[in-house]
């Protein structure tokens, strides 16, 4: 692992934030560059801190302590994210003979120097008991594949030398910290500390040396391991047919999903991982027993579950064998983590709510890790604690055996309400876990359509054939939404398009639930001038892919079996069409009466198909409306109007004299997409109001 230490930026660090003590620009520097090692740290795991004296509010000097603080990660540190506490009272506490958690979490609040600071880590007392100025912790991947070995302590003194102190797996908080400062003061000469299925403590008075520290004893851990592995290579990996992607991962995604005793439908990301490298230690008849032990620290177990489930869908013939395989090994997941719950409860003898029993990691052979989150972020963050812990297992088979921890100390992580409160707790969006796909995705419209059903709380894939307009409206939205929007450059009218961009969209997220038929282009002209290959050009767009898009997503809902939603985006002439405007109109009013056959059609599936009739959507933003960008001259021109006058024209002309926007297009969407009634085959009027365009 390479030392990145740069004695000039820690120096600019110093200089960044004059108002603390050295201490903190230099705690910053080398929290970073732990974090920005993905073999040491991933998604705020690992903590770190520094001790120092300023002066308080009564002018005098006292102690603190600065230590990460909940919800931070090492990679992007900054002053904010290490809480500082009075560091004398926190070390009192090593008198006492126990200390409860709420207590110790209160002792931490209570000795804050700023009561707005986020919650500093659980580890906390282990940094304020040690005598040392910075302490660096980290998951580093070497050390913890030595620490799950039966011979761990053995390997341990082999690879790192005789400066090293070595405890059991112990849970973070007040126990630990006593563990530590006890093993320390009896081994005052040791440099670095491990503790078995967790991780390793470096510490020194001066934060270069402290990090080297680190650097230093991760890559003893690492070059012993290389060398084991070159002595004992594993026998190459099996040649493994490819599944279908497009039929195995809506099915995983519906047979994960299921309906929380609010009533809310929770449906899950999912993510899949197909490097060389994991297929390499995927495609191996000893798969399951080389991986299928639990996991490498329980900081991860709250992310991954303990255990990956295994798909192997070889002797499977079409996608109905491959339903019933994915069932029946999610029941037999399901009924194993019960039991699991059940008896570790009745040891506690304390009562604990039952945590959703579904698998978040599941190894196929032949595809790769797939990984499932109630955000695609969450299920990235499982992905990449699975891949890592993936290549540490495959390192650790030239060692010996992995040795996962006992279940009872993983359950107790898993159900410790410290660990849970890292995840976050709160009510769902409407459309959390929902996956929404918005054709026309370079319009003004779709704009607004997708704002919306961000809001509340769906992943969008936005898909246009224009790549500029479509790149205008992603930056648009993922300058606020990250990736939570993505571009899908898509033919609507093109089946093979079609399919390949629902194969992509399935390779991202796993499956569909809301499907917007919104691509539409207009054109101008009364039938005697309306040329043919128009008129079918605008068919081709407006009628045929809307029809092609729903036809496409009709197997992955039936696949997925969770029902699901379409909505089209119509328009006012359905009912009310206008001269010189017969190639959009027919074509709307087609569209429109294939969602009424569709809705008739996939009721059984439970998917509600509805229409919404917008009119006259002006929207000034980044991207102009393809519509008015064609009609709009020549409407302006036969009222001898400006833009500014054609849009109060519009506002004038309906019941309600307001302006309509792309937002309320999108508001409407939402609606019908959360079910919040048992609609199907609607028609929404979104235009103010416009009484020849009343449906009948």
């Amino acid at each position: 692992m390479k030392n990145s230490y740069n004695s000039q930026e820690a120096l600019e660090y110093i200089e960044r934030y004059p108002q603390f003590p050295p201490e903190m620009g230099l705690r910053v520097y080398t929290s970073r560059l732990l974090g920005q090692e993905e073999d040491l740290v991933l998604h705020g795991g690992g903590n770190t801190s520094a001790k120092a004296i300023m002066t308080n509010i009564f002018g005098e000097e006292e102690r603190l302590i600065f230590v990460k603080g909940s919800g931070w990660d090492l990679g992007d540190m900054e002053p904010a994210g290490l809480p500082g506490l009075r560091l004398a009272p926190l070390c009192r506490l090593r008198a006492l003979a126990a200390l409860s958690d709420e207590e110790m979490v209160n002792q931490f609040r209570t000795n804050l120097v700023d009561a707005t600071a986020p919650n500093p880590s659980i580890e906390t007392l282990v940094h304020a008991f040690l005598p040392h100025t910075f302490i660096d912790h980290t998951h580093a991947d070497a050390i913890v594949t030595l620490t799950n070995q039966p011979h761990a302590e053995e390997l341990l003194q082999a690879a790192l030398g005789d400066k090293v102190g070595i405890l059991p797996f112990i849970m973070p908080g007040f126990p630990l910290a006593k563990a530590v400062i006890a093993l320390y003061e009896s081994q005052p000469e040791m440099e670095c500390l491990i503790l078995r299925h967790h991780g390793i403590f470096t510490f020194a008075d001066d934060a270069r040396t402290a990090y080297e520290r680190m650097i230093h004893y991760v890559s003893r851990a690492e070059n012993f391991i290389a060398a084991k592995i070159k002595e004992k290579p594993l026998p190459p990996a099996i040649e493994v047919q490819r599944p279908d992607t497009d039929t195995i991962l809506p099915l995983l995604r519906g047979a994960l999903s299921f309906t929380e005793t609010s009533g809310f439908q929770r449906c899950f990301h999912l993510h899949l991982r197909s490097s060389k490298e994991i297929l390499s230690a995927i495609n191996r008849p000893d798969c399951h027993q080389l991986y299928g032990g639990g996991v490498l620290t329980p900081d991860h177990v709250i992310r991954t579950k303990n255990y990956p489930l295994f798909l192997d869908f070889s002797n499977c013939q079409g996608a109905a064998e491959m339903a019933a395989h994915i069932t029946a090994e999610i029941a037999a997941y399901v009924a194993a983590y019960e039991a699991y719950f059940s008896k570790h409860v009745a040891a506690l003898g304390e009562a604990r709510i039952q945590l959703d029993p579904l698998p978040r990691v599941m190894v196929v052979q032949g595809l790769g890790l797939i990984t499932a989150g109630k955000t695609p972020k969450e299920a990235g963050i499982c992905a990449d604690i699975s891949e890592h812990t993936l290549k540490a297992k495959m390192a650790g088979a030239s060692l010996g055996r992995f040795q996962e921890l006992e279940p009872a100390a993983v359950f107790a992580m898993e159900y410790w309400a410290l660990e849970q409160s890292k995840l976050g707790r709160k009510n769902p969006l409407a459309l959390e876990g929902k996956i929404a796909l918005v054709t026309g995705g370079g319009g003004a419209i779709a704009l607004g359509i997708s704002r919306k059903l961000l809001e509340a709380g769906a992943r969008v894939f936005l898909s246009d054939i224009d790549e500029k307009r479509l790149q205008i409206v992603h930056t648009t939205l993922a300058s606020r939404y990250g990736t939570m929007v993505r571009p899908l450059i898509m033919d609507v009218a093109d089946p093979d398009s079609v399919r390949r961009g629902y194969s992509t969209l399935l390779l991202e997220a796993g499956g569909l639930d809301i499907l917007v038929p919104n691509a539409g282009i207009a054109h101008v002209a009364a039938l005697e001038n309306l040329d043919s290959a128009t008129f079918h050009k605008v068919l081709d767009v407006n009628l045929c892919g809307v029809f092609e898009v729903i036809k496409a997503a009709i197997p992955l809902f039936r696949r997925q079996d969770t029902g699901g939603n379409v909505i089209i985006n119509s328009s006012k002439n359905v009912f009310a069409p206008g001269a010189s405007f017969g190639a959009y109109s027919a074509s709307k009013a087609g569209a429109h009466q294939i969602g009424k056959i569709a809705a008739l059609e996939l009721a059984e599936l439970g998917v509600r198909v509805n229409m919404i009739n917008a009119d006259a959507i002006f929207d000034d933003g980044p991207v102009s409306s393809g519509l008015w960008d064609v009609v709009g001259p020549e409407r302006m021109k036969s009222r001898n109007l400006d833009p500014q006058g054609l849009k109060e024209y519009y506002r004038q002309r309906n019941l309600l004299k307001t302006e309509v926007l792309a937002d309320h297009v999108g508001n409407g969407v939402v609606f019908f997409a959360s079910n919040q009634t048992p609609t199907t085959g609607a028609t929404l009027p979104i235009d103010g109001g416009i009484m020849a365009a009343f449906p009948r």
